[in-house]
C-alpha cells in the first residue's frame, strides 16, 4: 500500500504527458459531445464509486447535465428495465471485472443509452461490452485497498469532462494547470503531518469523515479506507447532511476528519466545523488553511476545488496506511477482502 501511494505523482504524469492517451480521451470527449446525452448515470462499486460520485457532480456543475449513481441492483436483481434513450450510461471500475457492472451496461445499450466504461484494464469484460473506453493507466496495483486506481480514475474524469466542455479538446489553459499536479503531489506526500496523526486515532471506535461537494467523496473514500484497514467503523456525511440527525452523536470521543477547500462548498463547511466545535468534538481540517473551532490541521495545496480531490485524498490514504499499522494491523491483507470484488 505504501508503494501504491507513492506512485502516484507518476502515474498523474503518465495520464498528463502521454500524448497518445491524452489524444484517446479527447476522442472519447468528441464522441459524447456529439451525442449531446441529456442525462449521464454513472455505475460503480467500492471506491469507484466515489469517483463516479466526483464524476457526478463535474457532470452537473460543469456541463449542465442532470447526472446521477444508478442503482445495480435495479436492473440485475429486481429485472428493471428503464427507457435510458438520450442517456450516457457510465462504468467505472479498476478491475472492470464486476458482473454486476457488465450487465448494467448490458441493459442500457438494450433500453437505448450509449456506455463508457472507465478501467484500469482495457481488455475486462465491462471494456467489452461498453461503446467506448477511457483507460486510467494506473499501472499494476498490488495492496488489496485502492489508492492509485483511485485517484487515477479522478484524473481520467476530469481530463473527460473537462474535454467534453471544450467540445472533444481539453483548453490550453486547462491542461497547463493540471501539469502543476504530479509536483504537487508530490510535496504533499513528502509531509509528514497525517501520518503523525495516527496515534491520535489508535484507540477509537469510530471516526467521523465529512466534506461537501467536490470534497464530499473524498470524506467517503476516508471513511472506506478506514474501515478496510484498520477496522474503524468509519462514518461519512455531507457537511449538510451532518447536521440533520447525525450531529448528535458527535462529541470528544469520536473523531471527525472534515475536508474544507476553497470554493463555495469550502465556506459552508467552515460553519459546519463550526457547529462541530461547540459540541467539543475533536476535529481535524484537510485543507489549504486552518479552521477556527479545528483541534488540528492537514495542509494541502489550495488549487481550484476540482483540482483538489485529486491531492486532498493522498494524506488521508498515507493516514489510514500509519493507523493500520498502529492498530497491529496488515493493510495489505484486509480481512475477507479480494482485489476484485464480484458482485451479481
Amino acid at each position: 500500500m505504501k508503494a501504491d501511494i507513492a506512485d502516484q505523482p507518476e502515474v498523474f504524469a503518465r495520464l498528463l504527458d502521454d500524448g497518445e492517451r491524452v489524444a484517446e480521451i479527447a476522442g472519447v470527449a468528441a464522441k459524447i459531445a456529439e451525442w449531446r446525452p441529456r442525462n449521464v448515470i454513472f455505475t460503480a462499486r467500492g471506491t469507484s464509486d466515489h469517483a463516479a460520485l466526483y464524476a457526478a457532480y463535474l457532470t452537473e456543475i460543469r456541463l449542465g447535465i442532470p447526472a446521477g449513481l444508478a442503482s445495480p441492483s435495479a436492473m440485475t436483481v429486481y429485472g428493471a428495465r428503464p427507457d435510458l434513450r438520450d442517456t450516457l450510461v457510465v462504468g467505472v471500475s479498476q478491475s472492470g471485472g464486476s458482473p454486476d457492472l457488465h450487465e448494467v451496461l448490458r441493459v442500457a445499450k438494450e433500453q437505448g443509452a450509449h456506455t463508457l466504461a472507465v478501467t484500469n484494464n482495457p481488455d475486462s469484460p465491462l471494456a467489452g461490452v461498453a461503446e467506448l473506453h477511457v483507460d486510467v493507466a494506473a499501472g499494476h496495483e498490488v495492496a488489496v485497498a485502492a489508492t492509485k486506481t483511485y485517484t487515477a480514475e479522478l484524473l481520467a474524469l476530469l481530463l473527460l469532462v473537462e474535454s467534453v466542455r471544450g467540445g472533444g479538446t481539453l483548453p490550453a489553459e486547462e491542461a497547463a494547470e493540471l501539469r502543476r499536479l504530479p509536483g504537487l503531489a508530490a510535496e504533499l506526500l513528502a509531509d509528514s503531518t497525517a501520518t503523525d496523526l495516527a496515534a491520535r486515532y489508535r484507540f477509537a471506535d469510530r471516526l467521523v469523515t465529512t466534506g461537501r461537494g467536490y470534497a464530499y467523496p473524498t470524506a467517503r473514500e476516508t471513511a472506506l479506507k478506514l474501515m478496510e484497514t484498520s477496522y474503524v467503523a468509519g462514518l461519512a456525511f455531507s457537511g449538510a447532511d451532518l447536521l440533520h440527525g447525525p450531529l448528535a452523536m458527535t462529541q470528544p470521543d469520536v473523531p471527525v476528519l472534515a475536508v474544507v477547500g476553497g470554493g463555495p462548498a469550502g465556506t459552508s463547511m467552515r460553519d459546519v466545523v463550526g457547529r462541530l466545535s461547540e459540541r467539543r468534538a475533536d476535529v481535524v481540517v484537510v485543507g489549504p488553511e486552518t479552521v477556527a473551532g479545528a483541534a488540528a490541521h492537514v495542509p494541502t495545496p489550495a488549487v481550484d476545488e476540482r483540482y483538489a480531490p485529486l491531492l486532498d485524498i493522498l494524506p488521508l490514504q498515507r493516514l489510514a496506511l500509519a493507523l493500520a499499522l498502529h492498530r497491529g494491523e496488515n493493510p495489505d491483507a484486509p480481512r475477507g477482502l479480494k482485489k476484485v470484488t464480484t458482485t451479481l
